[in-house]
C-alpha cells in the first residue's frame, strides 16, 4: 500500500517509515523538521517538509495519495507542555484535524494515530491499565492527544474514516534525541557516555512502561488492516523504576558516578503500566525485545554515533 507517515523524520517516526518500508509498502513521509532530522528518513523516502497545521499539506496528501496515513507528528515533551500549552494545542490538536480533514478529503483508508497511554490515564486507579480506565491526564500533552482520540471517532461515524488509536507507552530506542525529545534512557545514555551526570527527578522510585521502538513501529505495520476504530494499548504489562533504569544503563556504558537526585516535576505520574492483552489479541501484538537487550542496543547506537563524531540529533 502507500503510505503517508507524519513526523517519519523524528524517533518513533522514522523507524515506522523503516518498517513499513521492510514490509513491502511504498512510504512517503511529511515533517516540518522541528524535532527531527532529515538523515533519519531513508534513502528514497520522499521527504516533503511541511508542517501539519499549514494549508499545503493538502498539496503533500494530493501528491502522494496515500491508501493508510501513520500519524506520529506531534509535540511530546510533558514538562515543555506546562510551559506551551498553546503551542501544545495547535500542534497536536488542531494539526490532527488538518490531517484528518487531509484524509477525509483525499480518500484515504484509515489513520493509524500515535496517541499516549503514559500521560492520559492520570495516576492510575489500577495497573496494568486497560483501555477502559478512566481518563484523566495531568498535562496539556496527554490532554491534546486524548482530545484527537474523539475527532476520530468524529471522523469515523461521520466519513467511514477506519482508525486505529495506539496509546503508546515509554517508548525508547536508537535515534532518541537525548537534548530535544523527552526519553529518560536517551537522557541517561548520552549524559553517562558523555562524561555528564544524570540527575533522577524525585525519588527514582517511579515506574514506567519501557517498550522499544522496533516494537511500537511493529504494532503500526500490523494496525494497517487490523483494529479498524478501536483504542489499543501499546505496552509490557509490566512497570520498571526510574532507578532501576540508571543501574542498568551504568552497567552498560561503564559510569560509576553515584546517582543524583533532583525535586520531582510537576504532572509526573507515579506508577503506569500498560495492560496489553487488546494488543495481543486484535493486533497479534506482544513485545519481542527484553528491556535489558533493548537498553544494550540503545546504548551500542550511542556509542557508534559517539565513534563517529556526530552528535546525536544533529543533521548529517
Amino acid at each position: 500500500m502507500k503510505v503517508l507517515v507524519t513526523g517519519g523524520a523524528g524517533f518513533i517516526g522514522s523507524h515506522v517509515v523503516e518498517a513499513f518500508l521492510a514490509a513491502g509498502h511504498e512510504v512517503a513521509v511529511v515533517d516540518d523538521l522541528s524535532t527531527g532530522f532529515r538523515h533519519n528518513v531513508p534513502p528514497g523516502v520522499r521527504l516533503h517538509e511541511v508542517d501539519i497545521r499549514n494549508s499545503k499539506l493538502t498539496e503533500v496528501f494530493e501528491a502522494e495519495r496515500p491508501e493508510v496515513v501513520s500519524h506520529q507528528a506531534a509535540r511530546a515533551n510533558v514538562r515543555e507542555s506546562f510551559e506551551q500549552p498553546l503551542t501544545y494545542a495547535a500542534v497536536n490538536v488542531l494539526g490532527s484535524v488538518n490531517v484528518l480533514e487531509c484524509c477525509r478529503l483525499h480518500g484515504v483508508r484509515k489513520i493509524i494515530y500515535a496517541s499516549t497511554g503514559g500521560a492520559v490515564y492520570g495516576e492510575p486507579s489500577w495497573l496494568p491499565v486497560p483501555e477502559d480506565h478512566p481518563v484523566r491526564p495531568l498535562d496539556p500533552y496527554g490532554a491534546s492527544k486524548h482530545h484527537v482520540e474523539h475527532y476520530l471517532q468524529l471522523y469515523s461515524l461521520n466519513y467511514g474514516l477506519a482508525y486505529t488509536a495506539l496509546r503508546y507507552p515509554n517508548v525508547y530506542g536508537p535515534r532518541q534525541d537525548p537534548k530535544g525529545e523527552a526519553g529518560v534512557v536517551a537522557i541517561f545514555t548520552g549524559l553517562m557516555l558523555g562524561g555528564g551526570q544524570p540527575c533522577i527527578n524525585g525519588s527514582g522510585e517511579q515506574q514506567r512502561d519501557f517498550v522499544h521502538v522496533s516494537d511500537v513501529a511493529r504494532a503500526n505495520v500490523l494496525a494497517m488492516d487490523r483494529g479498524d476504530n478501536e483504542i489499543i494499548n501499546i505496552g509490557s504489562g509490566a512497570g520498571t523504576d526510574v532507578n532501576t533504569i540508571f543501574s542498568i544503563l551504568a552497567g552498560l556504558t561503564g559510569y560509576t558516578a553515584p546517582a543524583k537526585h533532583g525535586p520531582a516535576k510537576l504532572g509526573e505520574v507515579q506508577r503506569i503500566y500498560l495492560d496489553a492483552t487488546r494488543a495481543r489479541e486484535i493486533l497479534g501484538w506482544t513485545p519481542q525485545w527484553p528491556l535489558k537487550e533493548g537498553l544494550a542496543s540503545t546504548v551500542e547506537y550511542f556509542r557508534t554515533r559517539n565513534r563517529e563524531g556526530v552528535t546525536t540529533g544533529s543533521p548529517a
